[in-house]
């Protein structure tokens, strides 16, 4: 069989270790070996949210069904919510909001760009008198290669009140996150991303202040996703409804790897990665599309020649050299490739994917020169891999 490299934002690369865990037996998953199983994932998951107080919640769903269970309980018909997308799947977080009856407002951000703190900062404190209930955020834009400065943001929302909710489906665990410093109400991850599991499950971290919230939310419309449940059955080792028990046992391998890789080490891997194909793509007179200061770590977009259809790109990579890469979604569809640096990929990978683009560039008649593209990432890696001068 052979083996495509997956360089998209997801699902992604799965090492052997992972695979071999899904493919164990299944367990009773209302027994105690699935009882010690999901508590130990639990807590393994609370320093990579980067938190010690939130409770960490086991989902069967994607990303997605994260997303709608922390707006879903969190907020209801008639909260104002201010959503602050730049991109494709912040425009998610805003439908999820209105699904649920919220009054939403928005605060345009060019994609491409990271939200402005000055700007949510000024919106949030305008003299018109208007409080906002909550406040949505993404941590990664895989739609556009850019990521907020969540920091800066924590601290424009800093002592404002308002409940926040931070899609870091992407982000978390490839790139340093601390919920409890930043005071994050509930944050979303997936296991399909950096953590390199399959896909299946959501994790979502509630910050105690949250489950008040919560808990006082008794118009919420919620029953599969409903989080109150969802915790009422992890205090006994369960879930409410039936889980996938082989991601779970995929899950927990990856969290085998992340620790033994240790995150710093995996952090600086995906920054190393993004980095060099960033590298490759400028050498090769390619435009980024993510701006300075916003690069993502977890997929670079890069915006192609005129002329030049990046699903025509993409098929041919894919088809001819085993490379899969991700494509512009709506309005970028067509005009951008976009390149993921998560799962089970080496530095050798990462080249090979480079040179097959140069050979699908050349072929489809772009300005590249040939051997440039990867010759600036192969520069970049042996300069990170030089040890420090003593």
């Amino acid at each position: 069989m052979s083996k495509n490299l997956l360089f998209i934002p997801g699902p992604v690369t799965v090492a052997e270790s992972v695979l071999a865990a899904a493919a164990r037996p299944l367990i009773d998953h209302r027994g105690p070996e699935f009882k010690a199983l999901l508590r130990r994932i639990s807590a393994r998951m609370q320093p990579v949210f980067g938190t010690q107080t939130a409770e960490v919640l086991i989902l069967g769903s994607s990303g997605t069904g994260g997303l709608e269970a922390a707006v879903g309980n969190l907020f209801g018909p008639g909260d104002r919510v201010l959503a602050c997308p730049i991109g494709v799947f912040g425009q998610r977080l805003i439908a999820i909001a209105r699904n649920f009856g919220c009054e939403v407002e928005i605060l345009d951000t060019p994609w491409g760009s990271g939200t402005d703190p000055s700007a949510l900062r000024a919106r949030l404190n305008a003299p018109d008198g208007k409080r906002f209930d909550g406040v949505l955020l993404t941590h990664n834009e895989t739609s556009t290669g850019a990521q907020n400065d969540m920091a800066a943001l924590a601290e424009a929302i800093r002592g404002y009140g308002a409940y926040t909710v931070v899609d870091s489906v992407s982000g978390l665990a490839a790139s340093d996150f601390r919920m409890d410093d930043w005071e994050f109400d509930i944050v979303v991850a997936a296991s399909q991303k950096a953590l390199a599991a399959p896909p299946g499950l959501a994790m979502v971290a509630i910050a105690p202040r949250a489950w008040e919230r919560i808990g006082a939310n008794t118009g919420a419309q919620r029953f599969y996703f409903d989080l109150r449940k969802a915790r009422e059955f992890a205090a006994i080792g369960e879930t409410p409804w039936t889980p996938p028990v082989s991601v779970v046992f995929a899950l927990d391998a990856a969290l085998d790897e992340f620790e033994r890789t240790g995150a710093a080490a995996v952090h600086d891997r995906h920054a190393r990665y993004s980095a060099a194909v960033r590298a490759a793509a400028r050498a090769l007179g390619l435009e980024l599309f993510s701006q300075d200061g916003a690069h993502s770590p977890t997929v670079v977009a890069i915006r192609l020649p005129d002329g030049i259809d990046g699903d025509a790109i993409r098929t041919s990579l894919r088809e001819t050299r085993g490379v899969v890469v991700g494509g512009g979604q709506k309005e970028l569809k067509g005009k951008i490739i976009r390149i993921g640096t998560m799962g089970d990929l080496t530095q050798t990978d990462v080249l090979g994917a480079l040179g097959a683009l140069e050979i699908a560039l050349l072929e489809a008649g772009a300005p590249v020169q040939a051997g440039m593209g990867v010759q600036a990432a192969l520069k970049l890696f042996l300069e990170a891999d030089q040890p420090a001068a003593v």
